[in-house]
């Protein structure tokens, strides 16, 4: 894949920030907050300034029993064909059951049977859309008792069975070292980073002893740590700056993007 560089996800309360903010190569853009025909303004100027936009999907449920909706695949399709996006990408993740929304990005049941499952579901997700697929590692505060495979190795085999890409959140890695005791690093080196097609960066805080990932602060160094040893092990073709509330000044979200140019620099001085 091309080298997208160093981007930010769009929001509506962003537009004009990342306009006029120097140093940003590409967009992500929530799939489900806009319509295909009708981009926003922003979105159309920077697409006429060459910057690619990649459509984040949020509630397909891949990690489901029952199969991914047509109706939402039709959608994360037609978003890509609008932005002409080099790919789409979607979590690993259990979003809802019985037709009850669960509201949240679980994680999925790391056990043979479910893989079967979501290898089926991925598939089909790859039928559908008119550009690859890449799925992003979820944070979680709970794993299942029945788990039968880490996250990594999960991953790992439905690349191996799919060729699916992988969107590798490193704030999300992190969160599970904090919550779960997953070591990150671990599963860095587990992770078919070959099939890396960008990565996430993000910050949050601790509550009570737990971490949450809530994407309203700048991001931890312990993060931008998990980055310069992913950078150290493959070279990503895009790192992405995830900000979705409490919004800061140009200038806070400016340096994050210089923090996470470092913390890929700092990978190049160690080879």
């Amino acid at each position: 894949m091309a080298g997208l560089g160093v981007g930010i996800g769009w929001r509506s309360e962003l537009d004009l920030s990342i306009e006029r903010m120097a140093g940003v190569d590409f967009l992500e853009v929530v799939a489900e907050n806009i319509r295909p025909a009708g981009l926003p303004e922003s979105i159309r100027v920077m697409r006429a300034r060459g910057l690619p936009v990649i459509p984040h999907g949020v509630s397909l449920g891949i990690g489901g029993a029952e199969p991914p909706s047509q109706d939402r695949l039709a959608h994360l399709a037609a978003c890509a064909r609008a932005l002409d996006a080099p790919l789409v990408s979607e979590h690993l993740a259990f979003v809802r059951g019985g037709g009850v929304e669960a509201g949240h990005l679980l994680p999925v049941p790391r056990t043979r049977e479910s893989l079967r499952i979501v290898t089926e579901n991925v598939r089909r997700a790859q039928d559908a859309l008119p550009v690859p697929l890449a799925l992003e590692n979820v944070a979680a505060i709970f794993g299942w008792p029945d788990d039968e495979l880490t996250e990594a190795q999960f991953l790992a085999e439905l690349v191996e069975r799919t060729g699916v890409g992988l969107l590798i959140d490193v704030a999300n890695l992190y969160t599970n070292q904090f919550n779960l005791g997953l070591p990150a690093v671990a599963a860095l080196d587990t992770l078919p980073l070959e099939h890396l097609a960008y990565v996430h960066v993000a910050g949050g805080y601790e509550h009570h002893g737990v971490w949450h990932d809530t994407h309203s602060t700048a991001a931890p160094q312990a993060v931008l740590d998990l980055l310069t040893e992913l950078c150290a092990r493959a070279t990503p073709p895009g790192v992405l700056l995830e900000w979705d509330e409490d919004y800061p000044s140009d200038a806070v979200l400016a340096n994050e993007l210089s923090r996470i140019r470092a913390a890929m620099a700092l990978a190049g001085e160690a080879r």
